[in-house]
């Protein structure tokens, strides 16, 4: 069957898709030919990574506002003063703040999926965020009358609940994204943060059963908004060992933009347990350039020289374009970098005799 491989979550949104997300904003379309301009969307993005080759499909976020925010569309109990999110190249982005309880999703990622299965016959992922994420709503002054145990209560059951749906809908995998572990380590380097992340993603995962965590998978990176990152100067090695106290049976890991991979592979090999799957990045979202099939190739060797071929997956370092808004990189570079992984994985496989 060879190495398998995956794509991360956010494709780039068509023109046609963008200009609707304006005008619906501007008040010059309604819903419904807004959803119909993302139904086109998901359609195209998902015959796209066909043609790419991609054994695994996503639909590419075309319809979430953003990676991170979509549980909360139509909440009212939000103020805007939220946590900020610095990035290298100097933008921010800002989360919401609760105002009171209970804290209930608007929307669960099942949605998303069902959508995208009725426009393919091919497994499909389901990127969702990760509770700790949502965890950052929470204001450090308190909200009257919800204290913060209760809220934490219920977003554990939100999240449990999130899963539980896609995959008795049929997700081929469903992946967290957990971006804010390395960022944590930033804003406390005493890893306090960090531990507290991770313990409450293991409240949701312990609700699973071996075989249902076989299918849940945790994707961790330094962020990749506008071409920026928000984390990638904080050192891995404070990250990955408890990256792996998660009770998860996938790791989708950012690679291809560390500056020294074979020691971030070192890292991995030493925390490694039996019975995961690390999937790696082979493909550089925030470099424009289109990385070659050889290159692909060769990334996945070497990872191979530290991690059994057995555990072994590939990725895209990151979504493409997590907010709706990142135009960045171009629709056309992300598949184009989307088929050489593809491509160089397969070779690897044949080089490996997989």
């Amino acid at each position: 069957m060879g190495i398998p491989t995956e794509p991360i979550g956010s494709i780039p949104r068509p023109p046609a898709l963008l200009a609707a997300l304006s005008g619906h904003a501007e008040g010059k379309i309604g819903d419904a030919e807004l959803a119909a301009r993302q139904d086109e969307a998901i359609a195209d993005t998902m015959a796209r990574l066909e043609q790419a080759g991609s054994p695994v499909l996503v639909d590419g976020e075309q319809s979430k506002p953003s990676f991170v925010t979509y549980p909360l569309a139509g909440l009212t109990t939000l103020a805007p003063d939220g946590a900020v999110i610095p990035f290298a190249d100097g933008h921010t982005r800002q989360l919401p703040c609760l105002t009171a309880g209970p804290f209930r999703y608007q929307r669960h990622a099942v949605t998303y999926l069902r959508a995208a299965r009725g426009h393919t016959t091919l497994p499909v992922k389901q990127a969702i965020i990760a509770p700790s994420a949502l965890s950052l709503l929470y204001p450090a002054a308190g909200v009257d009358g919800y204290p913060r145990k209760a809220f934490l209560d219920d977003l554990t059951a939100e999240a449990e609940a999130e899963i539980r749906e896609c995959l008795d809908a049929g997700a081929h995998a469903v992946q967290l994204d957990f971006t804010e572990g390395r960022l944590s380590l930033k804003l406390d380097p005493s890893g306090s943060v960090l531990d507290d992340f991770v313990a409450l993603n293991n409240q949701v995962l312990e609700r699973f059963t071996d075989a249902e965590r076989a299918r849940i998978g945790v994707h961790t990176c330094p962020g990749g908004d506008q071409d920026s990152t928000h984390s990638a100067d904080v050192d891995y090695a404070g990250l990955l060992p408890k990256l792996f106290q998660l009770k998860a049976g996938n790791f989708y890991i950012q690679l291809a933009g560390e500056p020294d991979p074979e020691r971030v592979l070192g890292i991995i090999a030493e925390n490694l347990r039996p019975g995961v799957r690390v999937f790696v990045g082979v493909t550089d979202p925030i470099d424009p350039v289109v990385e070659t099939p050889e290159q692909v190739r060769d990334r996945v060797l070497a990872a191979a020289r530290r991690i059994p071929p057995d555990q072994l997956g590939t990725c895209d370092d990151c979504g493409f374009s997590p907010f709706a808004d990142d135009t960045s990189t171009s629709r056309d570079t992300a598949f184009a970098k989307i088929a050489v992984r593809v491509e160089g994985t397969r070779l690897a496989s044949e080089a490996l005799g997989l």
